[in-house]
């Protein structure tokens, strides 16, 4: 009677909490600056009821919204932060809104908006049926940095789940069962002597020679690190003119592997490649850590009580005109990606929309190329993680096609079906009538090896933010 209760809910609030998804989507804010996306989440909880508390871990953006008394206390994770250079208007044509704007190509304008649904239709729940529990929701800041939760996780707003759940939005209905990699963010300052490059070459001592050298050595270095590992980098400054040897020059390296320890060791091997570069050229270097976050760990028992509210949440239907959509835009995507995402799902391959909901097995022993925040919460406490159809199968994350089914109402379907799962997951979790929770707990302690979690980030970096003095601020 509650699930039900529960999804009716829902959908008559759709148009609410549709708007505020479009609304963001229409407002994208890049990490660290979500003001706007933040602002507006915080004021449709607060007038819910629920407590506020802001500037998590000194990011004015982070906050957690929270609901009720007593255990369990269950959290629902959200983000709001935008791509740079993905502006497109909700067209299967290439049509950025603001040329090289930037834009909710990973749809965390519906990945937020699902979490906050969700949170206040469990809220309505509590009150009918005076359960006791507490929901929270968490307004994650700077998802696409890798440091948000992070931040966060660093003074311990995670520490006393019970367990978390989350989403995000993909191209097929699915239980995210498989890790995504951990990753170290850092940049490489080189300091040397500046000349006339022409006239007196001799007496300059090159930055940018230094970090030439580096990328040379770290691309050698690929072949002697763990299978599946990635290196990445992106010169940040290479001086000021041709014929000024520069003084100062910077490189950032993205780290990913399969886990925390071997992430720490390849930042360690790189951080003596530059040591060696700034040897060779007489310059001297610093470095700065960005972001340090946790492969995830998925959690079979949460991911399973997910997968089983596919009943209750109802089916997805799509309209001839979303599918239209989905075929034209599909039109601007290469072959061979279209026909590879079709192999992958169990549902009708002559549809572009996805509406079954799988639960793979063998997705555990698998570690996706990307990586994501949720893993420091993963490291924390049990996590169970879903994705959505909210775009035709073939649309890759971070693409003007990917922005434009965020915005769509293909989108917006994906978000509130993401909503109903979580929300019916929470509230079971509410009743424990079966003692998932401890089973949760169980497998969690199991994966994690006795290992315990300790931020990749350095106390000593501050968040990249225009106020880094923030301090929590609590309000009713």
């Amino acid at each position: 009677m509650g699930k039900s209760k529960i999804t009716k809910w829902i959908d008559e609030n759709e148009a609410k909490f549709t708007g505020m998804a479009k609304r963001i989507w229409d407002q994208p804010e890049v990490g660290y600056t979500e003001t706007f996306a933040s602002t507006l989440q915080i004021k449709t909880l607060k007038e819910a009821g629920f407590t506020i508390t802001s500037g998590i871990g000194d990011v004015p953006t982070a906050f957690v919204a929270e609901y009720g008394k007593e255990k369990p206390v269950i959290g629902i994770l959200g983000e709001f932060d935008a791509l740079p250079g993905l502006s497109q208007k909700a067209t299967p044509k290439y049509e950025p809104v603001v040329q090289h704007g930037p834009g909710h190509g990973c749809g965390h304008n519906l990945l937020g908006t699902a979490g906050v649904e969700a949170v206040i239709s469990l809220k309505e729940r509590i009150d009918a049926e005076m359960l006791p529990g507490t929901i929270r929701y968490y307004g994650c800041p700077a998802e696409e940095l890798l440091s948000g939760k992070t931040f966060m996780a660093r003074v311990g707003i995670f520490d006393d789940l019970d367990c978390a759940l989350t989403w995000h939005p993909g191209t097929s209905n699915m239980t995210a069962n498989f890790r995504s990699q951990a990753l170290t963010a850092i940049e490489f300052h080189f300091s040397g002597r500046t000349s006339h490059a022409g006239a007196a070459p001799h007496l300059g001592r090159s930055a940018l020679d230094a970090v030439e050298l580096m990328n040379v050595g770290a691309n050698y270095l690929r072949e002697h690190v763990p299978d599946g590992s990635r290196i990445h980098y992106q010169i940040t400054n290479g001086g000021m003119a041709p014929n000024i040897v520069p003084d100062t020059a910077s490189v950032y390296y993205f780290l990913r592997s399969a886990d925390r320890r071997q992430v720490e060791e390849l930042k360690e091997r790189l951080i003596k490649v530059a040591q060696g570069a700034a040897m060779m050229t007489e310059t001297s270097v610093l470095w700065e850590i960005k972001s340090g976050c946790y492969d995830t760990l998925p959690n079979r028992t949460l991911n399973e009580l997910m997968y089983m509210q596919a009943e209750a949440a109802g089916s997805m239907v799509f309209s001839q005109e979303e599918e239209k959509f989905s075929e034209e835009l599909c039109q601007t995507v290469d072959p061979s990606v279209l026909a590879a995402a079709k192999q992958q799902v169990i549902s009708d391959v002559n549809k572009l929309l996805d509406t079954g909901f799988h639960h793979n097995s063998k997705h555990f022993d698998i570690t996706m190329g990307g990586s994501t925040d949720v893993g420091d919460v993963s490291w924390i406490t049990p996590v169970g993680q879903i994705m959505t159809t909210c775009a035709p199968l073939g649309i890759q994350f971070h693409t003007w096609q990917a922005t434009a089914s965020f915005g769509s109402s293909i989108g917006m379907k994906g978000m509130h079906y993401a909503a109903k799962v979580m929300a019916l997951s929470a509230y079971e979790l509410l009743l424990d009538q079966s003692g998932i929770l401890e089973k949760a707990k169980a497998e969690f302690i199991a994966s994690t090896k006795g290992l315990t979690y300790k931020s990749g980030i350095p106390s000593d970096v501050k968040p990249p933010v225009q106020n880094s003095d923030a301090v929590p601020v609590s309000s009713t």
